[in-house]
């Protein structure tokens, strides 16, 4: 009964191991799993995928002991918290006043299409089938390739067209549509 109400304070707050080699750790676990997850290609086409999910759960899992060993405290969790949104915030941040490390962050965009051809070696190079392609075309309103006059890959994996159509209007009226 005395196990109910015991609270072992220390185990709590206090770290068992040095918050600067947690620091250090989460560090770089995070800067290469940033870079693994940056060069690997976009193949979910603007979607979060079952493998893409199944990609991260595994990084969490394997990450987990690399950045810290067996750490039981809050303090130690939350030093590892902060060093991964310290990480985020910076290379956000760099990547807006760096605009040359903003191409290191996101990937230009991929053309995919132009003047109603399929570029095949784009394709290739983003896994993207031509099914595939049609496919998000047609959710956005184009039945056929020949109606497009540039489609790009986005960074985020999304598609953005721009219809034939679109291109012979004025810039005023394109920014209505």
């Amino acid at each position: 009964m005395d196990k109910w109400f015991y609270i072992d304070w220390p185990a709590i707050f206090v770290p068992s191991i040095s918050i600067f080699e947690l620091i250090i750790r989460g560090s770089l676990v995070y800067l290469a799993l940033f870079s693994v997850l940056r060069f690997l290609p976009s193949r979910q086409i603007g979607t979060l995928g079952i493998t893409d999910l199944l990609v991260v759960v595994l990084f969490a899992e394997a990450a987990q002991n690399a950045m810290a060993s067996h750490y039981t405290s809050i303090t130690e969790g939350g030093t590892l918290v902060g060093t991964v949104i310290f990480w985020s915030y910076f290379l956000n941040w760099l990547g807006y006043k760096l605009p040359k490390f903003q191409r290191f962050l996101n990937p230009p965009p991929l053309l995919l299409v132009k003047n109603g051809q399929m570029i095949d070696r784009h394709l290739k190079k983003a896994l993207i089938t031509e099914d595939e392609l049609m496919s998000k075309l047609r959710q956005q309103g184009v039945e056929f390739v020949a109606e497009v006059k540039l489609a790009y890959m986005e960074s985020d994996g999304s598609i953005s067209i721009i219809t034939s159509d679109t291109a012979t209007l004025s810039p005023s009226q394109q920014k209505v549509l």
